[in-house]
């Protein structure tokens, strides 16, 4: 079945590797394939990756978008999860969330997951400030 994906004027989707850009209109496309995509809203910059989770993400994100270095990435995702379960148990059924899928190779999954991981960062930080 194909993926629609509608464009709006100039934004940006990645596709298995390739970055499109839209032009001035809005635009509709059919992917008749499995391949990788991510929306440029979706999309997470090294610089951006400020925070131990954002980095889970970011990793998460490079599994789903380069297959070819996945081993890397997986190790660096390893090495992340142990560090923030130490610091920050609460974060295990998320972590779990996220295994699950990389372990039934759901990439895009594991992003959504690794999202909502974000959001309890961000929540865990506010109530830290918030208490100070």
């Amino acid at each position: 079945m194909a993926l629609k994906l509608t464009l709006k004027p100039n934004e940006k989707v990645f596709i298995g590797g390739a970055v499109v850009q839209n032009g001035d209109n809005s635009a509709e496309l059919s992917i008749l394939n499995d391949v990788p995509l991510l929306r440029e809203k979706d999309v997470l910059t090294e610089q951006e990756a400020d925070s131990a989770c954002k980095q889970v993400y970011l990793c998460v994100q490079l599994m789903y978008m380069d297959r070819n270095n996945l081993s890397a990435y997986q190790r660096n995702y390893q090495r992340l999860i142990e560090e923030i379960l130490v610091a920050a148990p609460a974060t295990v059924d998320y972590i779990a969330e996220i295994n699950n899928d990389l372990a039934c190779g759901r990439y895009y999954q594991a992003m959504k997951c690794a999202r909502k991981l974000v959001n309890f960062e961000q929540e865990l930080i506010k109530h830290v400030q918030q208490s100070a």
